[in-house]
């Protein structure tokens, strides 16, 4: 045999012995048989480099070191999932799925992983780029960190499809966390605080070959791609498995509600006996055209839903209250504890809400305080140990002056927050609006971050966002940690902003209760943000989607003298603050006014792209039928329930065909 077949054969039997040992929990040969055999193929891969394999099991052993992690964006966005706490939440989301989709509906169970997202794509079934979820639109490139994870295949076996994006999440389990943390131990370092936060950081470590000696492992569970020819979420997971893919077996394909409910419970205890963390369930509809169907809302497909196990509680002392100034400058009361260690992290602080949430739980200093996480993610006070406290505690009497600029507090009819009216002359709000209008959703200013205004503010370079176009690098230098290099990164990252599209420089102004969707609607409807402006609040209330709180909001911000003054600024330096001529040319308003329902499968033009031309065209998708829809656009295998609801009320069915043609 020569070298070049050896190299081959010894390639194609590493990886039967990988996923034999760390996929199947089978292995085959012994760990010395495996390293005799890896260190002969690194021998020869390293006499014939013309044969070299970004995928060989060699690169197992990590070495690339990356010192700026690339951002990409995500063929298909990263969405979040709703969470669940109870029994209703659950009915409740069946109803809606009922409401919306024909015929019998059955759910996937799945353990909910807790590690960290990773989108990974395959091409020619070789593992082609991993990508960390970010902020669901673009994620960080740690393909070589990841390629060292030997749970994953680098190359695939079987039926896989040409190119296809499979999710899942980067665990640490029990057993190699222990060892990790005796072993750092043993060395005199600080030990790591859970299994979560440890495989989230391996991601980012420079050096591959550090992450090569943590145990880290891949469990998937979504395929994403067209024409992989996959029908069901079960299905999903059955394939990933054959194609070499570590996919736990305990999830189930079940037919009701109350059967996902059985499975909740089971696992609810079970999980204790499980060799990695699990944090709920994820429940999803099973048919992938059901799936389709039902579509996303802003931030979560409406085709699924989280389960969240009853969160830890643990018991500790409130030390004292202090109080934090939003943006918008709402005051939040903060509960400073006495460190405890709940779900996995260090506990010090805790928030209180409101004043209302005070009085409510009459909270005292020096209480004994029961804390658990809201979602198991932010810390929250649920409770007061009343036969612990003090006789001669005193009751907690909220602030009636901003903590930082001292101005009396204001409190509006009707809302539960306390807010500070100083606007303008507010540290916390001034750096909060601008930290605002520079983070990844809005303006994305690269080379500037939260700290690095509040020291600009701090140094009084800066009071507004528009403040940020007039800097120099000379200004930056002075500051500390800052060198020529990224005072340049940050000046180029401040003008790339003007290029930013009009919808996301208005989410950045960061007018109250206009978020990221809101901006959107606001933008393709006026167009422009002189047009916006001269809006009252009746006609911004009769725009699609716009309650009276919002358009109340709007409309205040636009009569403003400090955002006006800002607004003229931002124009003079070159935003964009109306939609751009491309989006402009593509946008009609043939079909403003009419809500339509999509169903079907299409075949000239995708089911997205459907969506997307009724809202160039000015038009409003909507998932389910009733009196108020226009129209339903119905492909093959529409759902006949969908049809007759249609046919009795007089809505016009239009073909796939007979919609192109109409726009």
């Amino acid at each position: 045999m020569s070298d070049r077949e050896l190299i081959f054969q010894l390639r194609n039997e590493l990886r039967k012995h990988n996923h034999n040992y760390y996929v199947l929990d089978t292995p085959t040969i012994s760990d010395f048989e495996f390293d005799i055999k890896l260190k002969k193929l690194q021998v020869l891969e390293s006499q014939y480099p013309e044969l070299s394999d970004p995928n060989s099991p060699t690169m197992r052993v990590g070495g690339a070191v990356t010192k700026n992690f690339q951002t990409v964006f995500h063929a298909q966005r990263m969405y979040s999932l709703d969470n669940s706490y109870s029994k209703s939440d659950l009915l409740d989301w069946e109803s809606r799925i009922k409401r919306a989709v024909d015929g019998p509906v059955s759910y996937t169970c799945e353990l909910k992983y807790d590690g960290a997202s990773i989108s990974i794509t395959y091409k020619n079934g070789c593992l082609f780029r991993a990508l960390t979820r970010g902020d669901g639109n673009k994620g960080d490139d740690v393909t070589a960190n990841v390629k060292t994870i030997k749970s994953l295949p680098l190359v695939l076996q079987g039926d896989f499809p040409e190119s296809f994006e499979i999710r899942g999440e980067i665990i640490l389990p029990f057993k190699g966390f222990k060892a990790m943390n005796k072993q750092r131990i043993s060395q005199g370092e600080e030990p790591f605080k859970n299994p979560r936060n440890t495989a989230s950081g391996s991601l980012k470590l420079q050096d591959s070959s550090e992450v090569a000696r943590r145990p880290l492992e891949c469990l998937l569970y979504s395929i994403e791609g067209e024409n992989t020819g996959i029908k069901y979420q079960y299905e999903n997971l059955e394939k990933a498995r054959m194609w070499g893919f570590k996919v736990p077996e305990e999830a189930q394909c079940v037919d009701s509600i109350e059967a996902v409910l059985k499975f909740i419970e089971y696992w609810d205890k079970a999980r204790c006996d499980l060799p990695y963390e699990i944090d709920g369930i994820v429940v999803k509809v099973n048919d992938l055209q059901q799936q389709v169907e039902l579509g996303y809302t802003a931030k979560a497909p409406r085709w699924a839903m989280a389960y969240k196990f009853k969160a830890e509680q643990v018991s500790t002392k409130l030390n004292y209250i202090s109080y934090q100034v939003g943006r918008t400058g709402a005051i939040t009361p903060v509960a400073n504890l006495e460190a405890v260690e709940l779900a996995g992290t260090v506990v010090k602080r805790a928030s209180l809400h409101n004043a209302d949430q005070i009085l409510k739980l009459d909270v005292r200093v020096g209480d004994a305080v029961f804390v658990e996480k809201g979602g198991e993610i932010i810390p929250k006070i649920i409770g007061v140990d009343l036969s612990k406290r003090n006789l001669g505690a005193s009751k907690t009497k909220y602030i009636s002056e901003c903590p930082d600029c001292k101005t009396p507090l204001i409190r509006k009819d009707g809302e539960a927050q306390h807010y500070c009216p100083n606007t303008i002359g507010c540290p916390p709000q001034i750096i909060g609006r601008i930290q605002h209008y520079i983070s990844r959703k809005a303006l994305d200013i690269e080379g500037l971050g939260g700290e690095t205004v509040a020291m600009l503010v701090a140094a009084g370079l800066i009071k507004d966002a528009a403040d940020l176009y007039t800097l120099q690098i000379k200004d930056l230098l002075p500051l500390e940690r800052m060198a020529q290099k990224s005072a340049e990164n940050l000046i180029k990252g401040v003008q790339s902003s003007k290029q930013i599209p009009f919808e996301r420089v208005l989410f950045g102004l960061g007018i109250r209760y206009v978020g990221e969707t809101v901006a959107k609607i606001l933008a393709k409807h006026y167009k422009t943000v002189h047009a916006l402006s001269e809006a009252s609040v009746e006609d911004l209330e009769a725009v699609d989607e716009i309650g009276i709180k919002i358009a109340k909001s709007v409309y205040a911000f636009f009569r403003n003298d400090a955002s006006i003054r800002l607004l003229s600024r931002l124009y003079s330096y070159g935003l964009q603050l109306s939609l751009s001529e491309e989006v402009l040319a593509n946008q009609t308003t043939l079909l403003t006014g009419h809500r339509i329902v999509v169903s079907g499968v299409f075949e000239q033009v995708s089911r997205n792209e459907l969506k997307r031309l009724i809202e160039a065209n000015g038009g409003k998708v909507v998932s389910s039928i009733s009196s108020k829809t226009s129209y339903l656009i119905a492909g093959s295998n529409v759902g006949p329930s969908k049809r007759q609801k249609a046919e009795n009320l007089g809505i016009t069915i239009l073909t796939e065909q007979a919609f192109l043609d109409k726009i």
